[in-house]
């Protein structure tokens, strides 16, 4: 766990505890029992803390939260480090995060590469720094800064902690850090304590803080709680701040959102591992992938390869769509330059990888190949049955499809156990979210191989199987059926949207059609109308694009409740001979929300997911369902399953009569139990 090395007066002390060096319990012992040793060796003049591998330490180890922990508490290393007579110097590079950023501030000074982060995440967690940092922080750097860090959770580069005082100084090579930490202790003068710095903050700068970023931090605990501890860093002497921080830490840890957020956490790390996957299942290499189809999913699929560095080919049938779909991807990179997110020689860097081109036979030397047309079976099979001829020999083949049979995708090749599903979320090279879906002679290293690609380009991945929607689009359909029979029912687009704003979503189910084109699937005839959704097409009405839809729109997008939109829908009513009535929120929660409840625990039961917590994080980077409630799976749980069944009871007259609620989640109601401890125990579910 540690390693120490003393150069003639400085003692040398590694974190080696893979792969991020946590500070856990044996950690905090080892590096404890060291200072101990350093304070009492005469030949010891400073010490030097430092990280093995990657990174400086990622932090506390989260799974001892709710644990009895072993002693010494980080709490108490911090401080025995910053008791300490001989001065201590952290050097950072990689990352300090959490906990180790923590441990940073305990030390008298920190030097830092210049590729470093630092940042306080906890907030993302549903917690606040508990081992001091709320109270030395903005000490060092400031109260306004240490709010930035501290409230939104997000980590500073070296110089920009170098610009606020967390850093005192920056070495350009990493390769130099160790030596350049070890010349700074030996020529650094007396201990300087943070907690002895003095403390001051401009009157409202709180108030003003928190109007700022109110819609960040309005419904959240986390973020007001961090706010209470910086204040009290300003208010109190620095024991009683930092037992204020920890009393505010012992009631996070407790609470809803933090159990929520370290659940969906937790959730992300678990979509990455493949039910029984041979330990030792060798991954399929990937060099270059090809890309069929260059309109936005393709062009947005290209990025993602292009700027992790991995060769792309494109192809189109014509040139136009081949320029457009290039010029789309250029402009892309150059948005990104404009805001600082890449230099401009990245940018380059990763155009350079991008050949396009109109010959389908150029895919021959892909190792990875990706259909990214639009949603039409025979389409489909027709790619897929030429690229059997052209693909070379264990080549791997997937479509970007978002409902379609994989395995009738598969079966008009000669080699259904190279084909599978590669379902980014639009826009793909944004959008965390990408299903893998497993066909069912799908081979296991090509599931293997997709989930850590998917991972290599910043992606996160949930296998799924094959069913109609896969797991999001079949999650997400119920609510969206409900929806419009809630419209038809006498329900506005506004409240609908309300309904889902309030709940956490970050768009109601009728901006989001306004933002994506109301037109997307539509036939366009405008003497056919049998859905509302119709209707709107019909009179123009395809969403912001055209300045209309279920809301108008100003000329900077701005939506507003539409007359029109709702004349065009009370008319619909008439033809219908629909009569409208008064619809609750809470109706409207129970068959927009509910439903996707219900659907989930359906899609767990016939095996199209491996646990619930997949679709959770389905649900948490596909579809921004609010991170602080866990996932629709772990809400419902949280609510209680129970709940679930009688709203969903209470309703079923409007829900109508093809609706049925999921055995497994009955089951998981009336026996208090998880979904996947339901299932497990249920055998009428797949396996």
């Amino acid at each position: 766990m540690i390693e120490t090395v003393l150069h003639a007066d400085v003692l040398e002390i590694v974190l080696n505890s893979p792969p991020v060096n946590a500070l856990g319990g044996a950690l905090r012992r080892d590096l404890a029992v060291a200072l101990r040793v350093a304070s009492a060796d005469d030949a010891v003049r400073a010490i030097v803390i430092r990280g093995a591998g990657k990174l400086f330490c990622g932090g506390a180890d989260i799974t001892e939260f709710g644990q009895v922990r072993a002693k010494p508490l980080l709490p108490d290393l911090i401080n025995e480090i910053e008791s300490s007579v001989k001065p201590v110097v952290a050097a950072v590079h990689g990352s300090a995060l959490g906990g180790g950023l923590e441990v940073a501030l305990g030390c008298h000074y920190r030097i830092a590469a210049a590729t470093a982060k630092l940042g306080l995440p906890e907030v993302s967690l549903g917690l606040l720094p508990g081992a001091g940092g709320t109270q030395r922080l903005p000490r060092l750097v400031g109260v306004e800064a240490a709010l930035d860090m501290i409230v939104l959770g997000a980590p500073i580069s070296a110089m920009r902690a170098a610009e606020i005082g967390l850093v005192d100084e920056v070495v350009d090579d990493e390769v130099d850090l160790a030596g350049s930490a070890i010349a700074f202790a030996r020529n650094v003068g007396a201990v300087r304590r943070t907690r002895d710095l003095p403390m001051d903050a401009e009157e409202q700068l709180f108030e003003k803080f928190a109007a700022r970023h109110a819609r960040k931090i309005d419904t959240l605990d986390a973020p007001k709680a961090c706010i209470a501890a910086i204040r009290a860093a300003t208010e109190l002497p620095f024991g009683e701040g930092v037992a204020h921080e920890r009393s505010l830490f012992a009631e996070l840890v407790e609470g809803a959102q933090s159990k929520a957020l370290c659940h969906a956490f937790f959730a992300e790390r678990a979509a990455a591992k493949i039910d029984n996957l041979p330990a030792d299942i060798a991954l399929r290499p990937v060099r270059r992938v090809g890309v069929i189809g260059a309109g936005t999913m393709g062009g947005g699929i290209a990025m993602n390869f292009l700027s992790t560095g991995i060769a792309v080919t494109i192809v189109e049938t014509e040139q136009a769509a081949l320029d457009r779909g290039v010029g789309v991807i250029r402009a892309n990179y150059g948005a990104s330059v404009a805001r600082g997110r890449l230099k401009a020689e990245q940018a380059e860097a990763a155009m350079s990888l991008l050949t396009p081109t109109l010959v389908f036979e150029d895919l021959a030397d892909c190792d990875l190949v990706i259909e990214a047309v639009y949603e039409n079976m025979e389409v489909k099979k027709q790619i897929f049955c030429r690229l059997d001829q052209v693909a070379r020999p264990g080549a791997m083949l997937a479509s970007n499809t978002s409902y379609l049979d994989i395995d009738e995708i598969a079966s008009v090749t000669g080699r259904p156990q190279d084909v599978f599903g590669l379902h980014f979320f639009s826009p793909a090279n944004v959008m965390k979210l990408v299903e893998v879906v497993r066909g069912a002679q799908t081979s296991l290293d090509i599931v293997a191989t997709a989930m850590a690609l998917a991972r290599k380009v910043g992606k996160v991945p949930v296998v799924a199987r094959v069913c109609h929607g896969f797991i999001g689009n079949r999650m997400m359909h119920p609510r969206k059926v409900e929806a419009f029979k809630l419209l038809e029912e006498g329900a506005t687009p506004a409240q609908i949207d309300r309904v889902h704003l309030n709940f956490g979503m970050p768009m109601g189910p009728f901006q989001m059609m306004d933002l994506a084109g109301c037109d997307i699937g539509w036939h366009r005839d405008p003497e056919r109308v049998t859905t509302i959704l119709e209707a709107l097409c019909a009179e123009g009405r395809w969403g912001q694009k055209t300045g209309g839809g279920f809301y108008d729109y100003d000329t900077e997008r701005k939506a507003s409740p539409s007359p029109v939109a709702q004349a065009i829908i009370a008319d619909f009513r008439e033809r219908a001979g629909i009569v409208s009535r008064e619809i609750s929120d809470e109706e409207i929660t129970v068959r927009t929300i509910y439903t996707i409840v219900n659907e989930g625990a359906a899609v767990l039961e016939g095996g199209y997911a491996q646990r619930s917590s997949d679709i959770d994080a389905v649900g948490l980077y596909g579809y921004g369902w609010p991170r602080h409630t866990g996932g629709p799976m772990f809400w419902a749980e949280h609510v209680g399953f129970d709940t679930i069944v009688a709203g969903l009871e209470k309703y079923s007259e409007e829900l109508g009569p093809d609706f049925q609620i999921s055995p497994l989640i009955r089951h998981a109601g009336s026996s208090k139990t998880s979904l996947d401890r339901a299932k497990a125990g249920d055998g009428a579910c797949k396996s």
